[in-house]
C-alpha cells in the first residue's frame, strides 16, 4: 500500500518524518525535551552548590565550636567543673 503525500511517495510505515507533520507526539515532544533540559541544568547547578557549600568547612566548625563552648558553659553552671577546669577547657577550644 502506498501513499501519496504532498507529491511524496511513502511506503507503508515509512511517513513524514519523526514529527508526524505536527499532529502525533511532536509538540508534547518537544515540550518535554524542553523541560527536562531545564531539569538536567538545575540539577547541575544543584550540585556544584552543594560541592561548594560540604567542601567549606568554616561553617561546621563554628557551630561545632560553639556548640562544645555551650557544653561547657552549662556544666560549669551546674557545677559538675570548677572555675579552673572551666578556663582549662575553654582555652583547649580555642
Amino acid at each position: 500500500m502506498n501513499f501519496m503525500f504532498l507529491g511524496q511517495d511513502y511506503g507503508w510505515g515509512h511517513g513524514p518524518g519523526m514529527m508526524d507533520w505536527g499532529f502525533g507526539m511532536g509538540w508534547l515532544g518537544l515540550v518535554m525535551m524542553g523541560v527536562l533540559g531545564v531539569l538536567v541544568i538545575a540539577a547541575i547547578i544543584l550540585l556544584i552548590r552543594w560541592l561548594v557549600t560540604s567542601g567549606s568547612s568554616r561553617g561546621r566548625d563554628s557551630k561545632a565550636e560553639d556548640s562544645a563552648l555551650e557544653i561547657l558553659k552549662k556544666r560549669y553552671a551546674r557545677g559538675e567543673i570548677n572555675r579552673e577546669e572551666f578556663e582549662e577547657k575553654k582555652r583547649g577550644l580555642s
